[in-house]
């Protein structure tokens, strides 16, 4: 039996397979936070313990007592500050805390975005990255700062719970902005900049590393008659590109919830790459590219709670079918642009509209500039070198089919719908199986995930010409700044 389990940052999600990963229970928890004046925060111990009480209960309830491992996968950038007994000096910093936006300024200063996309292959000094909330501390929490022993991201920080093994794969150190993802080690510059040394960070590992065993005690609390192994992971992106069996270039796993993500792997000499988020893979000294917009499944939310607040998303389907595609364009822009571009200042348009148009044509312009916002990210990636032969479609935006068949034709690129909805947990069950060698290879796994449907792209013009007056608009916006 394997367990994958993703830490994440609504809910923690477990998930229990047997050895054809055949899923047996699939649970999960929510989260509680702090929140106070831009300030979020979640007892890091509390959360591991719920954790704990959630494998117990499906394990027990499933009358499982042997694992042979789990695997982790999950969020990246929130901050765990433990003493040197391992016990958290204050609450976790989530990564959704934005305290060190004058902290980020600050760092600004001493680095150009050249140097920092050179080392961390990311694109902006932002507060989620956990470098600018240790400065923070330096500069707000003396007492916990110069009580610090560690500082760990949470997947660390939970596996080290665990094992009491202290390591941070470099899949998520890659989120921390003090992480060279080409040279694999720790960015001296940007440590000496926030004040600490390398020694106050976890041993760095390759991802989908065993950290080591559970702690006898947890064995216990887990009904389980011997310890399982721990797989530290990988991300939550990377481990839903394996549940979808994403493991080499040519596919983009395509997640549209609140944010739209496409993780696809990059050409083999990746360093030259600039202008798009670049990761260390989860397969060794390998590369992904992650562009993110923050605007994408968002912007239907948005539309639907201001403007159709009594209709589901299965009659705006329903009603959308039934039309002829308008005129109106949307910018899907309401917190700024991300990738390509990183336009904080950009906004969200709607373009064309006249009498005749109501809230579902108005629907369907928002699903429309979202999927051109994908083709825009899509011609992106490959202008730098990456071929796409597929997209693999996960989250709320999969399950309508209208808006995968526009992402289709818009694309002109097969969207392919797995079966498996929960391909993160999936993912991280598959790298416990292949860790374990139950399973030959990540390779060998991909070739039993199975697909309940396809889009396939239709020719249309139209649309071609109409994502061109969509990238005219954008940039006829930001000539009215």
């Amino acid at each position: 039996m394997y367990l994958g389990i993703d830490l994440g940052s609504t809910n923690i999600k477990a998930a229990l397979y047997d050895a054809d990963m055949n899923l047996k229970d699939r649970r999960s928890i929510p989260v509680s936070y702090a929140r106070e004046n831009g300030f979020v925060e979640f007892d890091a111990k509390a959360y591991t313990e719920d954790l704990i009480s959630l494998l117990a209960a499906m394990l027990k309830e499933n009358k499982v007592d042997s694992v042979n491992e789990m695997a982790f996968t999950g969020q990246a950038e929130s901050l765990v500050v433990v003493d040197k007994a391992g016990k958290p000096l204050m609450n976790a910093i989530s990564w959704m805390d934005e305290r060190s936006k004058d902290e980020c300024a600050e760092l600004e200063k001493l680095f150009t975005q050249a140097e920092c996309e050179s080392v961390t292959g990311q694109q902006a000094v932002l507060p989620t990255w956990p470098a600018t909330k240790i400065l923070w501390l330096k500069k707000h929490r003396p007492d916990v700062f110069e009580n610090a022993q560690t500082y760990m991201l949470l997947k660390d920080y939970v596996v080290f719970y665990l094992t009491g093994n202290m390591l941070s794969d470099m899949s998520i150190a890659t989120f921390s902005f003090y992480f060279d993802i080409y040279k694999k080690c720790y960015w001296k510059k940007m440590l000496d900049a926030i004040g600490i040394d390398e020694d106050k960070l976890p041993p760095l590992a390759e991802p989908c590393s065993v950290a080591g065993n559970l702690k006898k005690n947890i064995s216990e609390m887990l009904g389980l008659k011997a310890p399982a192994k721990v797989n530290a992971g990988t991300l939550d992106h990377f481990a839903g590109m394996i549940g979808t069996g994403n493991i080499e270039e040519g596919k983009i796993t395509l997640s549209t919830g609140t944010v739209m993500a496409m993780a696809t792997f990059s050409k083999k000499d990746a360093s030259d790459i600039r202008g798009i988020a670049m990761h260390y893979g989860f397969i060794p000294d390998t590369h992904i590219m992650l562009p993110v917009a923050e605007s994408g499944g968002v912007s239907l939310e948005w539309f639907k709670t201001s403007c159709m607040p009594n209709v589901r998303f299965k009659e705006i389907d329903e009603k959308i079918k039934e039309r002829k595609r308008n005129k109106i364009l949307f910018l899907p822009y309401l917190v700024g642009a991300n990738s390509p571009e990183f336009d904080s200042r950009a906004t969200g348009v709607f373009w064309g509209l006249r009498g005749e148009h109501d809230a579902f044509d108005m629907a369907y312009a928002v699903m429309e500039g979202v999927a051109f916002l994908l083709k825009k990210n899509c011609k992106y990636i490959e202008k730098n070198g990456s071929e796409i032969k597929s997209i693999i479609a996960t989250g709320g935006g999969a399950k309508s089919d209208v808006w995968c068949q526009l992402q289709a034709d818009i694309t002109n690129l097969p969207i392919m719908i797995p079966k498996e909805k929960e391909a993160a947990c999936l993912g991280a069950a598959i790298i416990a199986a292949v860790s374990d060698g139950k399973i030959e290879s990540f390779k060998k796994t991909a070739e039993l995930i199975e697909f309940e449907k396809t889009f396939i792209p239709s020719e249309n013009s139209e649309l071609n010409k109409k994502y061109e007056k969509f990238n005219k608009l954008y940039e006829f916006s930001c000539e009215l700044e």
